[in-house]
């Protein structure tokens, strides 16, 4: 029977072709208009670590100090080096690393490649745990490399491509500010859609290239790239990198199995603030945060309020949309009340009816969503060729192609619901007096 429903919308659609090619031009408007902004706002409001984003948990502390203070406000956005080494040193949760961003040169002993400037992370051995990497070969450096600063590398599948040809290059060297570090691991391609670890270096930029231990980093000179905070005395007299220097610029991340570990972790930020503020290093009120992954995104504010406003705008574009096809589809079916008689004298039921004006829906819907797509696509490609930081991550995937055929089917068939209602209520003695 189904197929027989089919086939009638088909004829249908095709005696009518000018009204049903407007029927699904206007859904496919709709549809494309809401795609676009769904997918950016898919893209921008994801979770990058769904398995782990509840466990791991961005750290803040208020070192700053009294000049400009208003009570309330957010601490300071990184950690010192000197509070940093003492978390890490204190080891009071399950995994933590502190870590930063560079740009360095690396190139290989034998000099027949030129050295290529990569992205940097210098962090310390949990780093890699901490965040599910993917090794390809090798793996990570341990806490004592850290402690004993290793002359360690880890690098990136496309960096390993571009120095070894994509050989295991595991134990083999590379040469950073003319000193050989060993590859100890190469991790496969690995991306985090925000890269929620540090938005100090842009929360959509690929993942780095090449990690060293902190140790090995701050002894090599390697510098630093993203947000350094200092204040009142400054460095002391020395630079913002040494141990006591009055800056902040070090992210700090935990990972805490249960909510009350979390707790637990919270108390003693809270007890370890108050005791830097008895030492005077602290003079501002105990003010800690402690945030997992998606509270970390929502308090940065990754997704902007422009791209929710965005989203309801297009929601509502297919509103407008879709009254318009319910209109156009009560005029299709007012004038075929006469052919809707003459089925139901023949013993066709108001069901029957009711089910045959859903399909045809449901047809117009399907077509509205393959043209949508193409719509959306053309979207995304003006979204791509944006400014935007997030623009070239605007893609549909698998599930946001599937949202769109659903919505198309869902949009159809409530356009549907009010003419095939209107449909099964024709009476055939009055259609058959009319003939």
């Amino acid at each position: 029977m189904f197929l027989h429903y089919l086939e009638l919308a088909a004829r249908s659609a095709r005696a009518s072709k000018g009204l049903s090619a407007l029927m699904v031009l206007a859904l496919a408007l709709g549809i494309g208009a809401c795609m676009t902004t769904l997918t950016v706002y898919h893209v921008l409001s994801g979770d990058p670590i769904p398995t782990k984003s509840a466990r791991l948990f961005n750290v803040q502390l208020d070192a700053a100090d009294k000049v400009g203070y208003k009570a309330g406000e957010e601490p300071n956005f990184d950690l010192t080096r000197f509070d940093a080494t003492a978390l890490l040193r204190d080891k009071k949760a399950k995994r933590q690393a502190m870590m930063s961003g560079s740009n360095v040169a690396v190139g290989v002993t034998d000099g027949h490649i030129k050295p290529i400037f990569s992205s940097t992370r210098y962090t310390t051995s949990d780093f890699f745990a901490m965040f599910d990497a993917p090794w390809l070969y090798g793996g990570g450096w341990s806490a004592a490399d850290d402690e004993g600063e290793a002359r360690v590398a880890v690098i990136s599948s496309a960096l390993n491509d571009k120095l070894f040809g994509g050989a295991n290059s595991v134990g083999r060297e590379v040469i950073v500010r003319g000193q050989p570090l060993r590859i100890v691991g190469v991790l496969k391609t690995w991306k985090f859609q925000p890269h929620f670890y540090d938005m100090t270096v842009g929360g959509y930029q690929e993942s780095e290239d090449f990690f060293l231990p902190f140790s090995t980093a701050l002894l090599l000179k390697a510098g630093h790239w993203g947000n350094m905070d200092c204040w009142g005395r400054g460095p002391n007299g020395g630079t913002p990198f040494d141990l006591n220097a009055a800056c902040s610029w070090i992210q700090y991340w935990v990972e805490l199995d249960k909510p009350e570990d979390a707790a637990a972790y919270r108390d003693y930020l809270v007890h370890y603030s108050d005791a830097q503020r008895a030492a005077g290093r602290f003079e501002r009120p105990t003010n800690v945060r402690l945030r997992n992954v998606m509270e970390w995104l929502d308090s940065q504010k990754v997704l902007p309020s422009d791209v929710r406003l965005q989203t309801w705008l297009a929601f509502g574009f297919l509103l407008v949309c879709i009254v318009n096809m319910v209109g156009l589809l009560l005029a299709k079916t007012l004038r075929r009340s006469g052919e809707i008689g003459v089925r139901r004298a023949l013993g066709a039921t108001r069901g029957a009816i009711f089910l045959q004006f859903i399909v045809e829906a449901g047809l117009l819907g399907v077509a509205g969503a393959l043209l949508g797509l193409v719509f959306a696509n053309a979207g995304l490609w003006l979204v791509r060729h944006s400014p935007s930081e997030y623009a070239r991550l605007a893609d549909l995937d698998a599930t946001m192609l599937a949202l769109t055929l659903g919505l198309a089917l869902v949009a159809s068939v409530c356009a549907g619901l009010l003419p095939a209602w209107r449909a099964a209520l024709v009476t055939p003695a009055v259609q058959l007096k009319v003939q």
